[in-house]
């Protein structure tokens, strides 16, 4: 025997405790990855909040209108048609807002803000404050999330929520919400003037003389809170000019509220009784919110200033058309100016689409998923 090898039994007892070495490390980092803690769930950004409350808003309308049909149990079929349609539209608006997130990670604790699922009965009635609550939700977050195409997105839907409420509330008890009264911000005195459109942009237009008293212009040249957002919806607080708007976009306003003030007079001249005095109201909150934008535009009775004398009015359609149509045109640049303006400014151009699309759904038009929106229409 090799006096200097080891013996075999000694050898294998090396080995085992090399191998035992070996395998109680193996095991320590086993452990150590198995401490690790698990993937988090991201943590949400204001625009994702946001966006999620939107959504679980739409779905919880749709979820309770669903609910509500089922409460009928084929009782006043046009009720519940109606039911079904604001499900429907909900559940289109929700996937618009881009649908629940889910990470895969874990189960979802419900948006803050948002009502949770009930087991009682869901009455009709009860689909009216779900709406209500939730277009005013929508509406407060339009005019102050900071993402523009979002704002416009929100306002949207707030507005389609605003008058499935007024339709639904029309055939319940509950009756309509309250409508929406917005008010153009009047000028501050204390601020600098606004710049004029260029001369050689609107030389050619006349200006109408006023179409109001001494006592309401004064009334409008009076000094505003320019550091107060109106951005509650029906708030009484004053409206602001909302930051962002070009020279351009008010010239734009200008001429498109005065425009419809106009065709809206012309149409009131033809008809008598309650058809003339509904049509003359509506052309004189026109034409007063025109005065108002030039007003705040710093062009009123100037040479810049866009309104006209006269305009052409679309013939051969009738008063409800006629409403719908220059109604739904002026919705869609309020709502594009929601786009484009600063967020906590943009109050009044959200409640101004709000005011379009219930006038519309007013003059019967058929309620859309996304008022102010058109390249949804027909989607």
């Amino acid at each position: 025997m090799d006096p200097h090898r080891s013996p075999a039994p000694a050898r294998r007892r090396r080995g085992a405790a090399l191998g035992a070495v070996l395998l109680t490390l193996a095991l320590a980092g086993c452990g150590l990855r198995l401490e690790t803690p698990p993937p988090a769930e991201p943590v949400p950004d204001a625009l994702e909040i946001v966006r999620r409350t939107a959504v679980s808003d739409a779905l919880y309308v749709a979820e309770q209108a669903e609910s509500a049909v089922v409460t009928l149990d084929g009782r006043r079929a046009r009720l519940a048609a109606e039911l079904e349609r604001v499900a429907d539209d909900s559940r289109e608006q929700a996937a618009e807002l881009g649908g629940e997130y889910a990470s895969g990670l874990e189960v979802q604790a419900p948006v803050s803000g948002s009502p949770e699922p009930s087991a009682a009965p869901v009455e009709p009635g009860d689909v009216v404050t779900a709406l209500v609550e939730a277009s005013g939700r929508s509406r407060v977050a339009a005019g102050t999330t900071a993402d523009g195409p979002l704002a416009r997105l929100l306002a949207s839907v707030g507005a389609a929520q605003a008058v499935s409420a007024a339709r639904v509330g029309d055939l319940t008890d509950a009756g309509a919400p309250d409508p929406v009264d917005p008010s153009v911000p009047a000028p501050d005195a204390s601020a600098e003037p606004t710049e004029p459109a260029s001369a050689d942009a609107t030389d050619a237009a006349g200006a109408l003389p006023s179409a109001t008293t001494d006592e309401e212009e004064a009334a409008a040249d009076e000094d505003a809170d320019d550091v107060v957002s109106s951005t509650a919806p029906d708030s009484d607080e004053p409206a602001v000019l909302p930051r962002g708007l070009t020279a351009e976009d008010l010239r734009v306003l200008v001429g498109s509220e005065d425009s419809v003030g106009y065709a809206l007079r012309v149409r009131a001249a033809l008809r008598d009784g309650a058809a003339r005095e509904r049509l003359a109201a509506r052309a004189d909150e026109h034409s007063g919110r025109a005065r108002s934008w030039a007003l705040l535009a710093g062009t009123a009775d100037t040479a810049q200033d866009p309104r006209q004398v006269a305009y052409a009015v679309p013939r051969g359609t009738k008063d409800k058309a006629l409403v719908r149509d220059v109604e739904g045109d002026l919705g869609t640049t309020y709502a594009s100016l929601v786009a484009t303006t600063a967020a906590g400014t943009r109050g009044v151009l959200v409640d101004l689409l709000v005011e379009s699309a219930l006038v519309q759904d007013a003059w019967g038009a058929d309620p859309v998923p996304f008022p102010g929106l058109p390249e949804q229409a027909g989607d």
